[in-house]
């Protein structure tokens, strides 16, 4: 990776740097600053170090003039795991989304689940965010959620990224509900070899998920391209929460699991789906991909 494409990475920065990247230069204020919030009693307990924003960094900002509540995960603390303290930090976001009445919510999702250091309060934490997730959306309020970052989105994150109303994978990113380690550790290596990274973006990486019509955008590991993503979606009709919606797309997801039960890897899916050259796939750009998509 050359100078200008690391500089210009959404992966390699840190959840502070993707904010300060993404939003309108000086427009983003900080909540509950580093210095204001207490570090996680879970982990002072086991003897494990916190970190004085607990892994996330919640504020407001602007976008192209609009402003925004923004909630940016650090996958380098503890893999962006939730917690009681991180998570009330993201409920308390979307609670203030609702009563500042803001245009749109981001989340920048890097994070592995519940942090099992705090074991029921993680899940509650979870748990929490989803209900405030849905009140927002309720609220006719966009949550678009940006994954591509190192820990990708799993677990109970995963499950909360696909609450928003829009989200937006570059091929680096991940999502699924369990992790490749937790399979393998499960199940076995037969199962899943969580070592194998090429089979890991094939199954939970981000050219695969938009091909399946999970996500709403594929773009490339670029702040520029991120950047753009969002407002396109920040300014498109927001999809209401009526049941007859959700059903629809829960029988889209069965069709799916019919039609691809026991496929174990992307190219074997790629392949029932009738695109021509599948194991090329890989070697693909982004928008090479979403002009195969739109054929």
């Amino acid at each position: 990776m050359d100078q200008m494409m690391l500089k210009n990475s959404f992966y390699e920065k840190t959840a502070r740097a993707r904010i300060q990247a993404v939003v309108d230069t000086q427009s983003f204020n900080e909540i509950l600053k580093p210095t204001e919030v207490e570090v996680s009693p879970h982990l002072s307990a086991l003897d494990i170090p916190g970190s004085f924003d607990d892994g996330v960094i919640i504020g407001t900002a602007r976008l192209n003039g609009t402003p925004v509540h923004i909630m940016a995960q650090e996958g380098q603390f503890m893999g962006g795991a939730v917690g009681e303290i991180h998570g009330a930090k993201i409920v308390g976001l979307l609670h203030k989304a609702i009563q500042d009445q803001a245009q749109a919510v981001l989340f920048f999702v890097d994070s592995g689940g519940v942090r099992l250091h705090e074991a029921n309060a993680g899940l509650i934490a979870i748990s929490e965010i989803m209900r405030a997730m849905l009140q927002v959306r309720n609220a006719g309020i966009p949550i678009i959620t940006v994954i591509g970052g190192t820990c990708g989105a799993f677990g109970g994150m995963g499950i909360s990224a696909c609450l928003s109303s829009t989200i937006i994978m570059t091929e680096e990113g991940r999502l699924a509900l369990s992790g490749p380690e937790v399979i393998e550790t499960v199940k076995g290596v037969e199962e899943f070899d969580s070592k194998d990274r090429a089979l890991v973006w094939r199954v939970t990486g981000g050219k695969h998920r938009y091909l399946l019509n999970h996500v709403q955008a594929l773009v490339e590991d670029d702040i520029a391209d991120i950047r753009d993503a969002i407002l396109t979606h920040l300014d498109a009709k927001v999809a209401s929460l009526d049941l007859e919606q959700l059903l629809q797309q829960q029988q889209q997801l069965e069709q799916q699991y019919q039609n691809w039960f026991g496929k174990n890897d992307g190219l074997q899916i790629w392949h029932e789906m009738g695109i021509s050259q599948p194991e090329k796939i890989p070697m693909l750009s982004a928008h090479e991909v979403v002009l195969l998509k739109q054929g």
